[in-house]
């Protein structure tokens, strides 16, 4: 049976905008299901976003959704959670989105362990405002500002969350839908700032500039390219350079924010009431 995504979209924000090969549409769908499967109700989530491509994904679904200002998508989310902790919190965000401009926001929201669930679109570029160099660019790719090839050195997005101290990370691509969907139910499900980090092809903006060919060529090579983070623990780095590893690098338990934030409040009541 067909899985009927009809029923959470706001089916007049269509047709999308996202470009012919670009995979975000993969990560809209992979998101649906993994809802669906948890059995979230609509009104027990809220979906925030920022500014590119990846940010547009909230207009087009029938949650409680906030698209806010470029790079502050995890400032509104945290305030969000900090109001309503019942509520299921979801943010949309990219590479250039929450690492660049919202680069402080992303960290110290994962050293926190707000229970935030990111969903970050790593494309490598900032596809929607111009194709320039994002904190995830690699060494020597081409962009708009960076036309005889980047010379910066890219950011390791799930490491970053990893080692600022988040409760679950892991990266996937869109090249596998599948395996996408599951990590995104565990990482709603898991209390605390929880990271999916996907990897996911950028045809106009990126590929073009960089003669990568078609999103077809693109998505294939991203399946190529990826390693499982269990095989990937027996290779070198000689054999790990160019390689996408996947898979969960942490699943822990943790004291979450807004857990902490609450008994805070209860006890500074109970000491200014006497009891």
């Amino acid at each position: 049976m067909m899985f009927d995504y009809a029923k959470y979209l706001r089916l007049d924000k269509f047709p999308l905008i996202w470009c012919p090969g670009c995979g975000d549409g993969i990560v809209l769908k992979s998101l649906l299901r993994a809802i669906d499967h948890i059995g979230l109700k609509k009104d027990e989530i809220t979906m925030v976003s920022g500014i590119g491509c990846s940010s547009r994904l909230p207009g087009y679904v029938d949650f409680n959704t906030l698209h806010t200002t470029h790079g502050r998508a995890i400032a509104f989310a945290t305030g969000v959670k900090l109001a309503r902790p019942e509520m299921n919190v979801i943010v949309i965000t990219g590479d250039g989105d929450a690492t660049a401009i919202g680069g402080n926001h992303y960290i110290h929201a994962a050293r926190r362990n707000i229970d935030l669930t990111v969903i970050l679109f790593n494309n490598h570029i900032y596809g929607m405002t111009g194709g320039q160099v994002s904190p995830t660019t690699p060494v020597g790719k081409r962009a708009s500002t960076a036309p005889f090839g980047n010379i910066e050195p890219p950011f390791n997005i799930s490491g970053l969350a990893q080692a600022a101290g988040a409760s679950f990370v892991a990266r996937s691509t869109v090249q596998s839908a599948l395996r996408l969907e599951k990590l995104i139910e565990r990482a709603i499900r898991k209390k605390g700032f929880s990271l999916v980090e996907v990897y996911t092809p950028c045809p106009t903006a990126y590929g073009r500039r960089n003669r990568l060919g078609a999103g077809a060529d693109m998505l294939r090579e991203l399946g190529e390219s990826s390693v499982p983070v269990e095989k990937a623990a027996t290779m070198s780095p000689e054999e790990l350079e160019g390689k996408i590893v996947t898979g969960v690098f942490v699943d822990v338990d943790k004291p979450e924010y807004t857990q902490e934030y609450a008994r805070l409040q209860q006890r500074l009541s109970k000491s200014a009431s006497g009891s």
